[in-house]
Protein backbone atom coordinates (compact mmCIF):
# COMPACT_ATOMS: atom_id res chain seq x y z
CA UNK A 1 0.00 0.00 0.00
CA UNK A 2 1.23 3.50 -0.83
CA UNK A 3 2.22 5.84 1.97
CA UNK A 4 -0.99 7.48 3.22
CA UNK A 5 -0.66 11.15 4.11
CA UNK A 6 -2.65 14.35 3.72
CA UNK A 7 -1.39 15.01 0.19
CA UNK A 8 -2.08 11.49 -1.09
CA UNK A 9 -5.58 11.64 0.40
CA UNK A 10 -6.16 15.09 -1.12
CA UNK A 11 -5.10 13.83 -4.55
CA UNK A 12 -7.68 11.06 -4.32
CA UNK A 13 -10.44 13.35 -2.99
CA UNK A 14 -9.96 15.85 -5.84
CA UNK A 15 -10.28 13.01 -8.38
CA UNK A 16 -13.91 12.50 -7.29
CA UNK A 17 -16.02 15.17 -9.13
CA UNK A 18 -18.43 15.61 -6.22
CA UNK A 19 -20.31 18.64 -7.56
CA UNK A 20 -23.44 19.11 -5.44
CA UNK A 21 -25.77 18.01 -8.26
CA UNK A 22 -23.84 14.73 -8.60
CA UNK A 23 -23.04 11.76 -6.36
CA UNK A 24 -20.45 11.68 -3.57
CA UNK A 25 -20.97 8.07 -2.51
CA UNK A 26 -17.70 6.72 -3.96
CA UNK A 27 -15.70 9.35 -2.07
CA UNK A 28 -17.51 8.44 1.16
CA UNK A 29 -16.77 4.73 0.68
CA UNK A 30 -13.10 5.59 -0.01
CA UNK A 31 -12.83 7.48 3.29
CA UNK A 32 -14.74 4.79 5.20
CA UNK A 33 -12.31 2.15 3.93
CA UNK A 34 -9.35 4.27 5.05
CA UNK A 35 -10.52 4.78 8.62
CA UNK A 36 -12.38 1.59 9.49
CA UNK A 37 -10.82 -0.97 11.85
CA UNK A 38 -11.83 -3.02 14.88
CA UNK A 39 -12.23 0.18 16.91
CA UNK A 40 -13.79 2.33 14.17
CA UNK A 41 -17.13 1.50 12.57
CA UNK A 42 -18.00 4.43 10.27
CA UNK A 43 -21.70 5.18 9.95
CA UNK A 44 -22.81 6.05 6.41
CA UNK A 45 -26.12 7.94 6.15
CA UNK A 46 -27.40 7.85 2.58
CA UNK A 47 -29.95 10.02 0.82
CA UNK A 48 -33.14 8.40 -0.55
CA UNK A 49 -31.57 7.83 -3.96
CA UNK A 50 -28.50 6.15 -2.37
CA UNK A 51 -26.26 8.42 -4.48
CA UNK A 52 -25.06 10.71 -1.68
CA UNK A 53 -24.11 10.17 1.91
CA UNK A 54 -22.80 11.63 5.13
CA UNK A 55 -20.12 9.88 7.14
CA UNK A 56 -19.84 9.85 10.92
CA UNK A 57 -17.15 8.07 12.90
CA UNK A 58 -15.48 8.26 16.28
CA UNK A 59 -12.51 6.67 18.00
CA UNK A 60 -11.67 6.63 21.69
CA UNK A 61 -13.74 6.27 24.86
CA UNK A 62 -17.52 6.44 24.55
CA UNK A 63 -18.27 9.54 26.58
CA UNK A 64 -19.50 13.09 25.98
CA UNK A 65 -16.11 14.66 25.55
CA UNK A 66 -13.51 15.25 22.88
CA UNK A 67 -13.72 17.13 19.62
CA UNK A 68 -15.44 16.72 16.28
CA UNK A 69 -13.78 17.60 12.96
CA UNK A 70 -16.45 18.58 10.45
CA UNK A 71 -16.36 19.22 6.72
CA UNK A 72 -18.40 18.92 3.54
CA UNK A 73 -17.49 16.71 0.61
CA UNK A 74 -19.39 18.48 -2.19
CA UNK A 75 -17.93 21.19 -4.43
CA UNK A 76 -19.37 23.87 -6.68
CA UNK A 77 -19.54 23.40 -10.47
CA UNK A 78 -16.75 24.27 -12.90
CA UNK A 79 -19.14 24.91 -15.82
CA UNK A 80 -18.41 28.12 -17.70
CA UNK A 81 -15.11 28.70 -15.87
CA UNK A 82 -11.80 29.03 -17.69
CA UNK A 83 -9.46 26.60 -15.93
CA UNK A 84 -5.82 26.33 -16.92
CA UNK A 85 -5.29 23.36 -14.58
CA UNK A 86 -7.47 20.21 -14.75
CA UNK A 87 -10.21 20.82 -12.13
CA UNK A 88 -10.58 17.21 -11.02
CA UNK A 89 -6.91 16.31 -10.83
CA UNK A 90 -4.77 17.58 -7.97
CA UNK A 91 -1.88 19.44 -9.60
CA UNK A 92 1.14 20.64 -7.60
CA UNK A 93 2.89 23.74 -8.93
CA UNK A 94 5.29 26.06 -7.10
CA UNK A 95 4.03 25.36 -3.60
CA UNK A 96 0.33 25.27 -4.50
CA UNK A 97 -2.11 22.37 -4.92
CA UNK A 98 -4.67 23.15 -7.64
CA UNK A 99 -8.07 21.54 -8.20
CA UNK A 100 -11.75 22.07 -7.50
CA UNK A 101 -12.26 21.80 -3.77
CA UNK A 102 -8.63 22.11 -2.71
CA UNK A 103 -9.47 25.17 -0.60
CA UNK A 104 -13.22 24.64 -0.18
CA UNK A 105 -12.72 22.27 1.53
CA UNK A 106 -11.11 18.96 0.64
CA UNK A 107 -7.76 20.20 1.94
CA UNK A 108 -9.13 20.16 5.48
CA UNK A 109 -11.02 16.91 4.89
CA UNK A 110 -7.78 15.24 3.76
CA UNK A 111 -5.93 16.48 6.84
CA UNK A 112 -8.78 15.42 9.15
CA UNK A 113 -8.94 11.91 7.62
CA UNK A 114 -5.16 11.62 7.95
CA UNK A 115 -5.40 12.62 11.62
CA UNK A 116 -8.14 10.05 12.16
CA UNK A 117 -5.96 7.32 10.62
CA UNK A 118 -3.14 8.29 13.01
CA UNK A 119 -5.58 8.20 15.93
CA UNK A 120 -6.08 4.46 15.30
CA UNK A 121 -2.53 3.86 16.56
CA UNK A 122 -3.02 5.90 19.76
CA UNK A 123 -4.64 5.26 23.10
CA UNK A 124 -6.95 8.28 23.19
CA UNK A 125 -8.23 9.44 26.57
CA UNK A 126 -10.84 11.62 24.89
CA UNK A 127 -12.75 10.73 21.71
CA UNK A 128 -12.08 12.11 18.25
CA UNK A 129 -15.07 12.43 15.89
CA UNK A 130 -15.22 12.85 12.12
CA UNK A 131 -18.34 14.30 10.50
CA UNK A 132 -18.49 14.65 6.70
CA UNK A 133 -21.58 15.86 4.89
CA UNK A 134 -23.01 16.30 1.40
CA UNK A 135 -24.88 19.19 -0.26
CA UNK A 136 -23.43 21.89 2.00
CA UNK A 137 -22.88 24.16 -1.00
CA UNK A 138 -26.61 24.25 -1.72
CA UNK A 139 -27.72 25.18 1.78
CA UNK A 140 -26.32 22.76 4.38
CA UNK A 141 -28.91 20.19 3.29
CA UNK A 142 -27.17 16.86 3.79
CA UNK A 143 -25.89 17.52 7.29
CA UNK A 144 -29.44 17.48 8.72
CA UNK A 145 -29.61 13.67 8.78
CA UNK A 146 -26.15 13.55 10.34
CA UNK A 147 -27.36 15.87 13.09
CA UNK A 148 -30.32 13.53 13.69
CA UNK A 149 -27.87 10.64 14.11
CA UNK A 150 -25.75 12.56 16.65
CA UNK A 151 -28.90 13.52 18.57
CA UNK A 152 -29.63 9.81 19.03
CA UNK A 153 -26.20 8.97 20.47
CA UNK A 154 -25.73 8.29 24.17
CA UNK A 155 -22.76 10.64 24.05
CA UNK A 156 -21.74 13.56 21.84
CA UNK A 157 -18.70 15.75 21.13
CA UNK A 158 -17.86 18.48 23.61
CA UNK A 159 -16.62 20.83 20.87
CA UNK A 160 -16.38 21.09 17.08
CA UNK A 161 -14.00 22.51 14.48
CA UNK A 162 -15.53 23.15 11.05
CA UNK A 163 -12.59 23.23 8.64
CA UNK A 164 -13.75 25.77 6.07
CA UNK A 165 -10.85 27.88 4.72
CA UNK A 166 -9.85 30.67 7.12
CA UNK A 167 -6.07 30.71 6.54
CA UNK A 168 -5.99 28.79 9.84
CA UNK A 169 -7.41 31.76 11.74
CA UNK A 170 -10.14 31.01 14.28
CA UNK A 171 -13.55 32.23 13.13
CA UNK A 172 -16.15 32.51 15.87
CA UNK A 173 -19.03 33.71 13.73
CA UNK A 174 -20.81 33.78 10.40
CA UNK A 175 -24.15 35.10 9.26
CA UNK A 176 -27.30 33.02 8.98
CA UNK A 177 -28.97 32.50 5.60
CA UNK A 178 -32.60 32.33 4.56
CA UNK A 179 -33.29 31.50 0.91
CA UNK A 180 -36.72 32.51 -0.39
CA UNK A 181 -38.82 32.35 -3.53
CA UNK A 182 -41.47 34.94 -4.30
CA UNK A 183 -44.17 33.83 -6.77
CA UNK A 184 -45.77 36.79 -8.47
CA UNK A 185 -49.22 36.18 -9.98
CA UNK A 186 -50.65 38.57 -12.56
CA UNK A 187 -53.23 38.46 -15.35
CA UNK A 188 -52.26 37.57 -18.91
CA UNK A 189 -53.31 39.62 -21.95
CA UNK A 190 -52.26 40.24 -25.55
CA UNK A 191 -49.30 42.57 -25.48
CA UNK A 192 -51.12 44.92 -27.90
CA UNK A 193 -53.58 45.40 -25.05
CA UNK A 194 -50.97 45.28 -22.30
CA UNK A 195 -52.67 47.79 -19.95
CA UNK A 196 -55.67 45.44 -19.70
CA UNK A 197 -53.46 42.76 -18.13
CA UNK A 198 -51.39 42.73 -14.96
CA UNK A 199 -47.77 42.02 -15.77
CA UNK A 200 -46.29 39.52 -13.29
CA UNK A 201 -42.76 40.58 -14.26
CA UNK A 202 -43.64 44.17 -13.42
CA UNK A 203 -44.97 42.91 -10.07
CA UNK A 204 -41.64 41.13 -9.56
CA UNK A 205 -39.76 44.35 -10.33
CA UNK A 206 -41.90 46.24 -7.80
CA UNK A 207 -41.05 43.57 -5.24
CA UNK A 208 -37.34 43.86 -6.02
CA UNK A 209 -37.60 47.61 -5.53
CA UNK A 210 -39.06 47.01 -2.07
CA UNK A 211 -36.25 44.55 -1.27
CA UNK A 212 -33.67 47.12 -2.32
CA UNK A 213 -35.33 49.82 -0.22
CA UNK A 214 -35.34 47.52 2.80
CA UNK A 215 -31.67 46.73 2.22
CA UNK A 216 -30.81 50.43 2.11
CA UNK A 217 -32.73 50.99 5.32
CA UNK A 218 -30.87 48.16 7.09
CA UNK A 219 -27.46 49.26 5.81
CA UNK A 220 -28.02 52.82 7.04
CA UNK A 221 -29.92 52.30 10.29
CA UNK A 222 -29.61 48.62 11.20
CA UNK A 223 -27.38 46.76 13.66
CA UNK A 224 -23.67 46.70 12.76
CA UNK A 225 -20.98 44.13 13.50
CA UNK A 226 -17.65 45.41 12.22
CA UNK A 227 -15.97 42.02 12.59
CA UNK A 228 -17.54 41.30 9.18
CA UNK A 229 -16.42 42.76 5.83
CA UNK A 230 -20.08 43.71 5.28
CA UNK A 231 -21.05 44.74 8.80
CA UNK A 232 -24.85 44.55 8.41
CA UNK A 233 -27.55 42.10 7.36
CA UNK A 234 -27.91 41.83 3.59
CA UNK A 235 -30.76 41.12 1.19
CA UNK A 236 -29.86 39.96 -2.32
CA UNK A 237 -31.89 39.00 -5.39
CA UNK A 238 -30.13 36.23 -7.31
CA UNK A 239 -32.60 35.12 -9.96
CA UNK A 240 -35.76 36.25 -11.73
CA UNK A 241 -37.79 34.23 -14.23
CA UNK A 242 -41.08 34.70 -16.01
CA UNK A 243 -42.86 35.11 -19.29
CA UNK A 244 -43.41 32.80 -22.25
CA UNK A 245 -43.22 34.93 -25.41
CA UNK A 246 -42.91 38.64 -26.02
CA UNK A 247 -46.50 39.22 -27.20
CA UNK A 248 -48.16 37.83 -24.07
CA UNK A 249 -48.40 39.83 -20.88
CA UNK A 250 -47.01 37.27 -18.38
CA UNK A 251 -49.25 35.99 -15.60
CA UNK A 252 -46.40 34.51 -13.55
CA UNK A 253 -42.89 35.42 -12.46
CA UNK A 254 -40.62 34.06 -9.75
CA UNK A 255 -37.95 35.89 -7.78
CA UNK A 256 -35.30 34.00 -5.79
CA UNK A 257 -33.71 36.09 -3.04
CA UNK A 258 -31.90 35.65 0.24
CA UNK A 259 -31.37 37.21 3.64
CA UNK A 260 -27.92 36.85 5.26
CA UNK A 261 -28.45 38.03 8.79
CA UNK A 262 -26.31 39.05 11.71
CA UNK A 263 -26.98 37.17 14.94
CA UNK A 264 -28.77 40.25 16.30
CA UNK A 265 -31.26 40.34 13.39
CA UNK A 266 -34.11 37.85 13.03
CA UNK A 267 -34.95 36.81 9.46
CA UNK A 268 -38.59 36.38 10.50
CA UNK A 269 -38.80 40.03 11.54
CA UNK A 270 -37.20 41.19 8.27
CA UNK A 271 -39.58 38.99 6.28
CA UNK A 272 -42.55 40.33 8.24
CA UNK A 273 -41.51 43.89 7.39
CA UNK A 274 -41.16 42.97 3.72
CA UNK A 275 -44.62 41.36 3.71
CA UNK A 276 -46.10 44.58 5.10
CA UNK A 277 -44.57 46.46 2.18
CA UNK A 278 -45.93 43.83 -0.24
CA UNK A 279 -49.44 44.19 1.19
CA UNK A 280 -49.40 47.92 0.45
CA UNK A 281 -48.07 47.24 -3.04
CA UNK A 282 -50.86 44.72 -3.74
CA UNK A 283 -53.57 47.08 -2.48
CA UNK A 284 -52.92 49.34 -5.47
CA UNK A 285 -52.74 46.49 -7.99
CA UNK A 286 -55.89 44.71 -6.81
CA UNK A 287 -58.07 47.67 -7.73
CA UNK A 288 -57.66 46.45 -11.30
CA UNK A 289 -56.74 42.79 -10.75
CA UNK A 290 -58.33 41.33 -7.59
CA UNK A 291 -56.49 37.99 -8.00
CA UNK A 292 -53.02 39.48 -8.30
CA UNK A 293 -50.74 38.16 -5.60
CA UNK A 294 -47.19 37.71 -4.33
CA UNK A 295 -46.56 34.56 -2.32
CA UNK A 296 -43.25 34.07 -0.47
CA UNK A 297 -41.93 30.67 0.58
CA UNK A 298 -38.72 29.82 2.44
CA UNK A 299 -36.80 27.29 0.33
CA UNK A 300 -33.85 26.79 2.68
CA UNK A 301 -32.56 28.18 5.95
CA UNK A 302 -29.66 27.74 8.32
CA UNK A 303 -28.68 29.73 11.40
CA UNK A 304 -25.63 31.89 11.89
CA UNK A 305 -22.80 31.13 14.28
CA UNK A 306 -21.90 33.48 17.10
CA UNK A 307 -19.52 31.73 19.51
CA UNK A 308 -18.36 33.77 22.50
CA UNK A 309 -14.70 34.70 22.07
CA UNK A 310 -14.13 33.87 25.76
CA UNK A 311 -15.54 30.35 25.47
CA UNK A 312 -13.57 27.16 26.09
CA UNK A 313 -13.62 26.10 22.41
CA UNK A 314 -11.88 29.35 21.39
CA UNK A 315 -9.13 29.04 24.00
CA UNK A 316 -8.72 25.33 23.20
CA UNK A 317 -8.29 25.85 19.45
CA UNK A 318 -6.04 28.84 20.13
CA UNK A 319 -3.80 26.49 22.07
CA UNK A 320 -3.67 24.21 19.01
CA UNK A 321 -2.90 26.92 16.45
CA UNK A 322 -0.94 29.40 18.55
CA UNK A 323 -3.24 32.19 17.34
CA UNK A 324 -5.16 34.36 19.79
CA UNK A 325 -6.94 36.72 17.40
CA UNK A 326 -10.40 35.69 16.20
CA UNK A 327 -12.30 36.65 13.05
CA UNK A 328 -15.77 36.28 11.54
CA UNK A 329 -16.42 35.02 8.01
CA UNK A 330 -18.91 36.05 5.35
CA UNK A 331 -19.81 32.54 4.17
CA UNK A 332 -22.09 30.10 5.99
CA UNK A 333 -21.25 26.69 7.45
CA UNK A 334 -22.92 23.79 9.25
CA UNK A 335 -21.42 25.22 12.46
CA UNK A 336 -24.53 27.23 13.26
CA UNK A 337 -26.63 24.06 13.06
CA UNK A 338 -24.29 22.14 15.38
CA UNK A 339 -24.53 24.98 17.87
CA UNK A 340 -28.31 25.44 17.58
CA UNK A 341 -29.48 21.82 17.19
CA UNK A 342 -26.87 19.98 19.26
CA UNK A 343 -25.56 22.67 21.64
CA UNK A 344 -21.99 21.83 20.57
CA UNK A 345 -19.73 24.92 20.82
CA UNK A 346 -18.14 25.42 17.40
CA UNK A 347 -15.50 27.46 15.62
CA UNK A 348 -14.42 27.55 11.98
CA UNK A 349 -10.74 26.98 11.25
CA UNK A 350 -9.16 25.46 8.17
CA UNK A 351 -6.43 25.73 5.53
CA UNK A 352 -6.62 27.97 2.49
CA UNK A 353 -8.66 31.06 1.72
CA UNK A 354 -12.20 31.48 0.42
CA UNK A 355 -10.68 34.07 -1.92
CA UNK A 356 -9.73 31.01 -4.01
CA UNK A 357 -12.99 29.12 -3.43
CA UNK A 358 -15.55 28.83 -6.25
CA UNK A 359 -13.05 30.25 -8.78
CA UNK A 360 -11.16 28.68 -11.70
CA UNK A 361 -7.75 27.28 -10.75
CA UNK A 362 -8.76 27.00 -7.11
CA UNK A 363 -5.79 26.16 -4.88
CA UNK A 364 -4.55 25.58 -1.37
CA UNK A 365 -0.92 26.16 -0.47
CA UNK A 366 1.41 23.49 0.81
CA UNK A 367 2.23 25.76 3.77
CA UNK A 368 -1.44 25.93 4.75
CA UNK A 369 -1.81 22.14 4.66
CA UNK A 370 1.30 21.80 6.85
CA UNK A 371 -0.18 24.24 9.38
CA UNK A 372 -3.44 22.26 9.43
CA UNK A 373 -1.57 18.98 9.89
CA UNK A 374 0.38 20.53 12.75
CA UNK A 375 -2.83 21.73 14.43
CA UNK A 376 -4.36 18.25 14.22
CA UNK A 377 -1.12 16.59 15.40
CA UNK A 378 -1.28 18.82 18.49
CA UNK A 379 -4.95 17.89 18.88
CA UNK A 380 -4.12 14.18 18.86
CA UNK A 381 -1.44 14.77 21.49
CA UNK A 382 -3.98 16.63 23.67
CA UNK A 383 -6.61 13.90 23.27
CA UNK A 384 -4.03 11.28 24.25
Amino acid sequence: MQNINTVSILEKLISYPTVSKDANIELIYYIADLIKCDRVKPKIIKNEEKTKANLFAYIGPQKSDGIMLSGHTDVVPVDGQNWEKPPFKCTYDNGLFYGRGTADMKGFVASAVNAFIKAKTLNLQKPLYLALSYDEEVGCIGVRSLIDLIKGLKFKPEMCIVGEPTLMSIATGHKGKTALRAECEGVEAHSALAPKGTNAIHLACDLISEIRDLQNEISQNGVKDYDYDIPYTTLHVGRISGGVVLNIVPNYAAVDFEIRNLAEDKPSAILSELKTKISKLLEKVRNKAPNANIKINITNQYPGLNTNINSEIVSFVSSLTGKNKTIKVAFGTEGGLFDEKLAIPTVVCGPGSMDQGHKPDEFVSEDQLILCDQMLETLLHRLS
